[in-house]
């Protein structure tokens, strides 16, 4: 090709690499069409108007970009731990504590969830605040939804909640911002988990998880508590594998499998105070200094109901201490 010749193409093909970047819904698909007939059947929907959102939607490259490489995946524990345990989030999360002591401590008291693991879920979920995402709900969602085959199913669920949620909320479906995949607010509520968990801790008369801190602090207590939340017991100990182990050390899982007592027998070495019958697990991280084993207990797996990763169910843990020994340093 002459240098002229090419040139005078580029233009054109930049051109069209920024059109396919970002494509409005179209709403004459038939799986949209399908959907909107399942909105006014199953809800009672207004076609008029749940078709004009929808034409509203814009399918994002970027969205399916973000959702194929999550941190859970692609990174070792001791690279996704080191993105949440820094010195500036443990100050911020110490200067939320400080500054929403009352409120915490109150509902803390009210649900058992302890205020280190409210504090570590909201610094891990949004950097309390800061970093709660700039993408449209309703973008996020219908481009997952229609165009992401491999979790299209989820997510028309989630879009049907979202839909929902806007008119009982009496919401604007384009105001609502979050994250690629569509969770909301400062404690990342999908719509399905919003509309079943979020509380209002005002009484106000509204549910606001994007500028009511109450809310949003009485929300995530709320969603441990319906997920099984024991009041004061253990979420995680350090491990090791005494001279007694034998195993094959077991992938990593969301659900525990065996008990304090039958850990031990294997040569499973850590401290609890649990009864031997309470439900544990080992797992296995790649750490600084190689493989890192550790046991989970009951509430560890309560935390993996909020995001399904034993990474994040960990750092949300170990943030939320090193939050409250930040606070009582401060206070000593």
């Amino acid at each position: 090709m002459k240098p002229s010749m090419k040139n005078k193409l580029i233009p054109v093909i930049v051109l069209l690499c920024a059109c396919q970047a970002v494509l409005a819904l179209d709403t004459d698909r038939p799986e949209v069409k399908r959907f909107v007939d399942l909105m006014v059947e199953k809800h009672s929907y207004d076609r008029s108007k749940l078709n004009s959102v929808l034409a509203q939607a814009e399918s994002k490259e970027s969205i399916l970009e973000a959702i194929a490489r999550p941190a859970e995946r692609t990174l070792e524990w001791h690279e996704y731990r080191d993105i949440f345990m820094t010195p500036e989030r443990i100050a911020a999360g110490a200067a939320f504590w400080t500054e929403h002591r009352d409120e915490l401590q109150r509902i803390s008291d009210e649900t058992g969830v302890s205020i280190e693991i409210l504090v570590g879920i909201i610094g891990v979920e949004t950097y309390y605040g800061r970093i709660t995402g700039n993408y449209r709900v309703l973008d996020a969602l219908s481009t997952l939804a229609f165009d992401y085959p491999p979790r299209a199913k989820f997510f028309l669920g989630e879009l049907e909640h979202f839909l929902l949620l806007v008119r009982e909320e009496g919401m604007e479906a384009t105001d609502a911002t979050g994250s690629y995949a569509g969770a909301m607010g400062r404690p990342q509520f999908m719509p399905s988990s919003y509309r079943a968990y979020a509380v209002d801790s005002t009484d106000d008369g509204k549910r606001d998880i994007w500028d009511n801190w109450s809310d949003v602090i009485g929300s995530v207590a709320n969603y441990f508590v319906r997920h099984g939340w024991q009041k004061d017991g253990e979420v995680v100990s350090a491990a090791s594998l005494g001279a007694q182990w034998s195993g094959e050390t077991p992938e990593n899982s969301l659900k525990a499998s065996e008990t304090v007592t039958s850990l031990s027998h294997q040569g499973v070495m850590f401290s609890t105070k649990l009864a031997g019958d309470q439900e544990s697990q080992l797992l296995t991280l790649v750490g600084d200094d190689g493989e890192e084993y550790w046991v989970g207990f009951h509430n560890f797996f309560v935390i993996t109901r909020y995001n399904r990763s034993v990474m994040y169910a960990l750092a949300v843990h170990q943030l939320g201490q090193e939050i409250a020994a930040e606070v009582k340093r401060a206070e000593s």
